[in-house]
């Protein structure tokens, strides 16, 4: 039996044939949680693409260099791809930034900026998206969560507050179009240890969430990936509308 600290090896981790071949939009690729995303969805043989401010080390995916809070000039790039490649048949809405934050020392011009990076992008790539997967008769759109605002932690209000309302988009999106078998659901990650983490946790602090977790492995990106296949999957056909925590239990 593997250790809850170890990983399994790539041949014996779940492949899904329905994702193979299929066209794959996420946000915030390069590295961290997204990074797993786009190495994982290649394992599946999905042609992937990925937005980012700088490109990961993914070979077998595509990257552009796209700033998610310029609406505009996002919507006009999925547009590009979609008129060159056809509909994406996934979507996966991962980019953040969870930069701690006082309450009392936040202006109006940072909470915009929080949003914008957070939340609003969420909304209008799933927007673009949209029309070419009705046109092309179903598709997929996982939006990524966070187990903070569950938990109520310290100096992430204005992430938190975004983190709150993609839970909402993916209930009122998945309601929204259903009927056109686009489904929406929201994959919540606990405390995932990627290099962006360690800035903010000593390995004491490490520990202390993990003696909180009712599992005590490591979450690492992997795992939220497994997650995001799985619901991105046509075995996951009649789900739709709800979140799936991947925190080990942490409460």
């Amino acid at each position: 039996m593997n250790k809850l600290s170890e990983l399994l090896p790539a041949e014996q981790r779940a492949v899904y044939p329905s994702l193979s071949g299929k066209r794959v939009l996420i946000t915030g690729g390069g590295s961290g949680i997204g990074g797993g995303l786009v190495r994982e969805f290649c394992r599946q043989g999905a042609d992937v693409t990925y937005f980012d401010l700088a490109p990961g080390k993914d070979k077998p995916a595509y990257f552009h260099q796209v700033d998610l809070t310029d609406i505009p000039a996002t919507q006009a790039a999925i547009a590009k791809l979609i008129e060159e490649g056809g509909a994406f048949d996934v979507l996966v809405n991962n980019a953040a930034n969870d930069d701690r934050h006082k309450i009392e020392e936040v202006t109006e011009a940072y909470w915009n900026d929080r949003i914008n990076v957070n939340l609003r992008h969420h909304f209008f790539c799933s927007q673009a998206v949209i029309p070419a997967m009705k046109a092309k008769g179903g598709g997929v759109i996982v939006n990524l969560g966070s187990i903070s605002w569950h938990l109520g932690i310290k100096e992430l209000a204005i992430y938190q507050t975004a983190k709150a309302a993609i839970e909402g988009l993916t209930r009122a999106l998945a309601r929204e179009y259903g009927e056109d078998d686009i489904r929406v659901t929201c994959v919540v990650p606990g405390n995932v240890r990627t290099p962006r983490q360690l800035k903010w946790y000593t390995p004491e602090g490490e520990a202390e969430i993990v003696a909180q977790q009712a599992l005590k492995g490591r979450l690492i990106p992997e795992d939220i990936a497994a997650m995001v296949l799985f619901l991105a999957s046509d075995d996951a056909r009649l789900i739709t509308g709800h979140e799936y925590f991947v925190d080990a239990g942490w409460r």
